[in-house]
């Protein structure tokens, strides 16, 4: 007969009495989606795609599933693009596919992964979200309106320690829960950080969180906006911005 995992001393709070399993990260981490897009600039209406990845992680982080793309965004790279993410505007003309396709296959991979209910991570997920939409509208792709369910770990991570002081890109908040990122700003690399640091955040975090991933979702809604709440004050108190112009606090499309 299994050992009672309560009758030997294991903390009681960590385990459901009716079965005796180990309650760890929710059932839905065992496998997400990971998305990210380098582009030609951070305005999310008029820049274009350069790079994209999206794929699949297991609950270990290992990458399961993955697909990238190199896209010939139509327009010139800026130098400052492409100082972060190292694509030229000859690099891409040269070996970029049609900025068509590329929106197309990106939309058709996440579509797929969202007809699964595979949830997807995305970090800063209205930016990557939002961009891709107005690609999609641009080149006459069908877009993903509402894409669902998404895991963004910028908001789970302010949401659970709002107060921790310091930057939060990526890179820093990945080092923070020891998650290695080798090239950042390179689409593949970033993408599988933020998965691994959603997965960070599950285990860390999982008595706190749903085991429903749709009712996640609905709760980063509110987070975000409530954050973006709480940013506009700063920044009006601050003088950076006016109080007519808040920040948008709309989640995961903007």
């Amino acid at each position: 007969m299994p050992e009672d995992p309560v009758a030997a001393g294991a903390p009681e709070a960590l385990f459901d009495l009716e079965t005796f399993l180990p309650v760890g990260p929710p059932a839905w981490a065992r496998r997400i989606g990971v998305f990210d897009l380098e582009t030609t600039g951070v305005d999310v209406t008029r820049d274009r795609i350069v790079t994209a990845h999206v794929g699949v992680l297991d609950e270990t982080g290992s990458v399961v599933e993955a697909r990238s793309w190199l896209a010939d965004p139509g327009i010139a790279i800026p130098e400052g693009a492409t100082a972060v993410h190292g694509i030229s505007t000859a690099h891409a003309r040269a070996y970029g596919r049609p900025a068509r396709e590329v929106v197309e296959e990106v939309v058709g991979a996440l579509s797929d992964l969202f007809a699964a209910g595979t949830p997807v991570v995305a970090y800063n997920a209205p930016y990557d979200f939002s961009l891709l939409r107005y690609e999609a509208a641009r080149h006459r792709v069908s877009p993903i309106e509402n894409p669902s369910p998404v895991i963004d770990p910028l908001v789970l991570d302010k949401a659970f320690d709002a107060y921790r002081r310091g930057k939060r890109t990526l890179s820093v908040v990945a080092e923070h829960y020891r998650v290695i990122l080798d090239g950042a700003h390179e689409a593949a690399a970033d993408a599988v950080a933020a998965g691994r640091v959603a997965l960070a955040l599950c285990e860390r975090y999982g008595d706190l969180l749903p085991a429903a991933v749709a009712e996640l979702h609905t709760n980063q809604v509110a987070w975000a906006r409530s954050q973006a709440e709480s940013l506009t004050e700063y920044f009006v108190r601050i003088g950076r911005i006016d109080p007519l112009d808040p920040v948008d606090g709309r989640w995961p499309i903007r």
